[in-house]
């Protein structure tokens, strides 16, 4: 296991959480909250605040105590995060580790060691070490089963090479989720290991890949005779597709069922073009935004109610539709906003080629928004893939014939 200097084996005395049942109660809850601003600097080190909030089980209140959380239902982390955002807090700025707060931390939670736990939860929550996702090859994108990056027992760890395409952050990131190859006899899935990977190892190489917005948020990955001690290994040898698929749920939902207030996310953008050019306002489009602000609300709600879903530890299928309703609807709220805006809405601010931490579609012009759009029906998994999961493990359609290679 690498090194760390962020073991959190003891709470500090005055952290320590009070008894789980009365926490449940929400004033309670912002009591514990309040007695923890009083004793820690907001305003300070941005580091050291979130550690301690960490320590003190305020990070994620569903998680056991000691791994940043209190042990209590999922609904109460609202509670925390309101009184931490009201009292001007600072955050750990989640959509820059996006990757390992949607899904590296709920699989290391499911499937990891303690001692793995210990040393990757803490510092992936406060935002010192950043994640990216090994997953996707050339020759394995929507078939996942079959990657070819191998995995060969090496003394006491394993050797690794390989190539990895579409991965985002890995410009940024610390760690990686990787998935590789253990054995090429008998199904495909069954041959299959999963791991973290140092992204500073020797071996380790990432290009960029420009997109159609003019950026490189994704990357290729060149894995050449990485070393990787097997404490790095989660799960058992061949049994990586059953933790894949904890975080390949997880994933989906993090794409596409992030925690939105009502009109919250692209819909919240072109409502509030609406409102403040009366010139833009025509009769159909009125009602096309409707039809969009109406299903844009219904997958906010479903998404929360999955989300609740998964932290009660039963992901299922279902994170497939939410993450196919957010691609089709962010396209579609995308071109109405171009369509809106006429001729305005195709200036496109910037063509610089720029790796950037997080892709931000709120924050740029309406062009940008609509080219970056695209790539929501192929990142976390395909729309026509997606379909498959769901005409088969949702509905119970009978599945296409497959063969394996």
């Amino acid at each position: 296991m690498p090194d760390t200097d962020t073991d959190t084996d003891q709470l500090r005395d005055s952290d320590q959480p009070g008894d789980p049942d009365q926490l449940r109660d929400p004033d309670q809850l912002r009591g514990v909250v309040a007695g923890f601003l009083r004793r820690h600097d907001r305003t300070g080190d941005r580091t050291a605040f979130l550690r301690a909030r960490f320590d003190a089980g305020l990070a994620w209140v569903h998680h056991p105590v000691g791994l940043g959380g209190l042990g209590l239902p999922w609904h109460l982390q609202a509670v925390v995060d309101d009184e931490f955002t009201r009292a001007g807090a600072p955050d750990n700025r989640p959509r820059r580790n996006s990757i390992g707060l949607g899904m590296a931390a709920p699989t290391l939670l499911r499937h990891g060691t303690p001692q793995q736990q210990r040393r990757w939860l803490r510092p992936l929550w406060t935002g010192e070490e950043i994640w990216c996702q090994l997953f996707s090859e050339p020759d394995a994108g929507s078939d996942l089963a079959a990657v070819a990056t191998r995995a060969e027992r090496s003394g006491d760890g394993w050797l690794v090479d390989g190539q990895k395409v579409w991965t985002s952050l890995a410009h940024r990131a610390r760690w990686a989720i990787l998935l590789a190859r253990t054995s090429s006899t008998g199904r495909r899935h069954a041959g299959l290991t999963y791991f973290i990977c140092d992204m500073t190892a020797p071996g380790v190489q990432v290009r960029p890949l420009r997109q159609l917005t003019g950026e490189a948020e994704f990357n290729e990955v060149f894995l050449t005779g990485v070393r990787l001690p097997d404490a790095m290994r989660i799960g058992e040898v061949g049994e990586g597709w059953q933790v894949a698929r904890t975080t390949l749920m997880n994933e989906r939902v993090a794409i596409g069922g992030r925690p939105l207030a009502r009109e919250g996310g692209m819909i919240g953008v072109l409502a509030d073009v609406w409102r403040r050019q009366p010139e833009v306002r025509r009769a159909g489009p009125h009602q096309d935004l409707l039809r969009l602000w109406v299903r844009a609300e219904a997958a906010r709600l479903t998404a929360l109610r999955l989300r609740q879903q998964l932290v009660a530890g039963q992901p299922g299928p279902e994170g497939s539709a939410v993450k196919l309703s957010f691609a089709e609807l962010n396209q579609l709220i995308s071109g109405l906003e171009i369509e809106v805006r006429g001729a305005a809405g195709l200036r496109h601010d910037d063509w610089t080629m720029r790796r950037p931490e997080e892709p931000d579609l709120l924050g740029r012009t309406a062009t940008y928004r609509y080219l970056r759009a695209r790539g929501n029906s192929i990142e976390g998994g395909t729309s026509e893939i997606l379909r498959n999961v769901i005409a088969e493990r949702v509905l119970g359609l009978p599945s296409e014939p497959r063969v394996d290679r």
